[in-house]
Order: structure tokens, then C-alpha cells, then sequence
């Protein structure tokens, strides 16, 4: 049996081609009644839509890129489930790429890998300058992730800053004041652990309390084993805080297993919390309070907005009633505070454990 066609759509339902598209396209201006005929059609007949041909016809591939410094940090493998699944909702293919944190490998993001494979990308930069992105003029559009660079291309993130100083505030609140940042970072650069450090620095300011750069341990990377070694290294001689803010979940499990090789009570004698809500600390001992974004909602701001630049790329000369394409976006989604076993069930002050 032939493959059944739009015509033999049109033809089942009583309407034109024309409307069998724009049903196919979810085009607002069809009636319900239409609607509802031209998918009892479609059922019946077993039509699939040729996305090849769409996509030849549209001048796309129908893959975008989603390119992440690593696969195997829990946060970006969740957050490359989520883009997965709002890409395919628009019928599209996800290409994920890790980049490494290296900046040439980010460039050949930025350039579509030097092809036209790709109708857009997503990236998430650790190395790029802001001269990179002021050199990418051409295609394909690009809608960054995080807080490296925000300038010339539309951006997505959480508010980091607030979300470090509520994160604070809430150790705050349960008495803790030797507070130590895993991970923090106040270099003058920009970057996601810079704005995490300046919110645990308004929080103590917001109580009256001073800062010291000495609360900052350092880290190569942003993993469970870097985690580990920074508390360690502070435990041993003889530094002994009520309370860790981690910069992430990994360096936050990290902490917790350095804090259990020195006999410390978690949250008894020192309150953990930390960044990203990635399924291990919902299951560790004690289960990890922390804030979480909403990686579905970045994912899907983050798919919308790209699809836009695509639209806007691929527009014909002749579409002179389609909007002007629009400035950059800056998106800020939204993130909450979860509160698990780590900072909860024990509040007030605690000795010099």
C-alpha cells in the first residue's frame, strides 16, 4: 500500500491541503471541528509527516546542537535529558557535544562546527572571551547557557547571585557563622562562581557580618573529589566551620565525605548545602539541601528562543510580514531552595567541634 500524502488527508477530511498544513503546523486560525477532521483523518489513514522533506523545503536540518563542558557532571547530563525532550516535541534532533572547557572546541561550536549540520546551538562556554562572540556574526544562531558571557546572543540562566545569598541567609538563620564557600571564586571575573561568591557576600553583609577571603577554598574543578580535597585540606589544620556553602552538588558530596572521614556530624556540627539538585544528593547520607533551577524551564526558554533565531535565519526575502527580529534576550528562570537532611533538624550555634 502507498504511502498516504497530505492530498489523501485533504481529500479524507473534506478540506484543502492547504488546511491539512496548517492543522499539521498547529496554526491557531483552524476551528476546533476542522481540527478534530483532519486528525480523525490523519488516524485513520496512518499519515507520518516526511521530515526530511519539510526540512529540505525549509532550509533546515532539523539538528540543533546542545554542547556542554562535561557529560559526566550530573547537572548538564540532566539538563541534556531535558533539551532532549523539549526538541523533540518540535519534531528536532539533539547533536550533544562535550567541549571540555576548551575554548577552540567552544569557537567550533559557535561556528556550527564548520558545516551546516546544525540549524542552531545551545552552549554552555567555560573558555570563550567576549571578543568570540563579538567575531560570530554568521550562522548558525546561538542561545548561550550560564553566566560566562551575556552580551550578543540571547541567554538563559538562573539569578545565581540571589540564589547564593538565600542559600546563605538560610545558614544564617540556623545560627551558623563560620561559614566557608567550596568553590568560591572573587577574582573579578565573571563567571557562575563569582556571582554565587558575591551572594554569599551580600548575605553577610545583610547580617552585619564581615567577610574574609579566607572563607573561599579554591578548586581546580567543580567534582566530587575536588570537593573532598578542599575541606580536607582545611580540616587538617585545624579549621573546623558550622557550615559549608558548595558551589555545586558534586563538590557538596565531595564535602560530605571529607567531613564523615573527620568524625563531623552533618548537620549537627556542620550544615551542608549546595547547587544544582542532581539526583545523588537526594539520595546520599544525610540526603543534600540545596537550590534547584529549573533545568526543564531552561531547557525549554532555551529551545524557544534558539527556534526563534532559526525562524528568523531561514526567513524568505518575500515575508515581509513577519516581525524584525528582536535584541538579544537575557532569561532569568526560576530556582528554589530545597531543604534536606544536611542543614535541617538542628538550628543555633554549635561548639568548636
Amino acid at each position: 500500500m502507498a504511502r498516504p500524502r497530505i492530498k489523501d488527508v485533504a481529500r479524507h477530511a473534506g478540506v484543502s491541503e492547504k488546511t491539512v498544513s496548517n492543522v499539521l503546523n498547529d496554526y491557531v486560525h483552524v476551528s476546533d471541528r476542522t481540527r478534530r477532521a483532519v486528525q480523525e483523518a490523519i488516524d485513520h489513514l496512518g499519515y507520518r509527516i516526511n521530515l526530511a522533506g519539510r526540512h529540505l523545503r525549509s532550509g533546515r536540518t532539523g539538528v540543533i546542537a546542545l554542547v556542554v563542558p562535561e557529560l559526566d557532571v550530573p547537572y548538564f547530563a540532566e539538563l541534556a535529558r531535558h533539551v532532549v525532550r523539549e526538541a523533540e516535541k518540535r519534531s528536532l534532533t539533539v547533536l550533544i557535544h562535550q567541549s571540555g572547557g576548551d575554548r577552540e572546541r567552544e569557537k567550533a561550536a559557535l561556528a556550527g562546527f564548520g558545516s551546516n549540520f546544525v540549524d542552531g546551538v545551545i552552549l554552555s562556554p567555560l573558555a570563550l572571551a567576549p571578543d568570540d562572540l563579538r567575531a560570530h556574526t554568521g550562522p548558525p544562531p546561538t542561545v548561550l547557557l550560564g553566566e560566562l558571557l551575556n552580551e550578543g546572543a540571547d541567554h538563559v540562566a538562573i539569578d545565581n547571585e540571589r540564589a547564593a545569598r538565600e542559600a546563605t541567609e538560610h545558614l544564617l538563620a540556623l545560627g551558623r557563622r563560620r561559614i566557608l564557600t567550596v568553590g568560591g571564586r572573587d577574582d573579578g571575573c565573571v563567571g557562575t562562581a563569582q556571582a554565587r561568591t558575591r551572594g554569599f557576600r551580600l548575605a553577610l553583609s545583610g547580617a552585619g557580618l564581615p567577610y574574609h577571603p579566607a572563607s573561599l577554598l579554591p578548586v581546580d574543578a567543580f567534582h566530587m573529589s575536588d570537593g573532598a580535597e578542599a575541606v580536607r585540606r582545611v580540616l587538617a589544620v585545624g579549621i573546623r566551620p558550622d557550615a559549608l556553602l558548595c558551589l555545586n552538588d558534586q563538590l557538596a558530596l565531595g564535602a560530605l565525605r571529607a567531613l564523615h572521614g573527620y568524625g563531623a556530624r552533618v548537620p549537627e556540627d556542620v550544615a551542608v548545602i549546595g547547587f544544582d539538585d542532581v539526583e545523588g544528593g537526594r539520595f546520599s547520607v544525610p540526603s543534600l539541601s540545596t537550590v534547584a533551577p529549573d533545568k526543564e524551564a531552561v531547557a525549554r526558554v532555551a529551545v524557544d528562543l534558539l527556534l526563534r533565531r532559526v525562524d528568523e535565519a531561514t526567513r524568505s526575502p518575500d515575508e515581509a510580514h513577519d516581525p524584525a527580529p528582536v535584541s538579544p534576550q537575557d532569561r532569568v528562570v526560576a530556582h528554589r531552595l530545597v531543604l534536606r537532611e544536611s542543614t535541617e533538624g538542628v538550628a543555633g550555634p554549635v561548639g568548636a567541634w
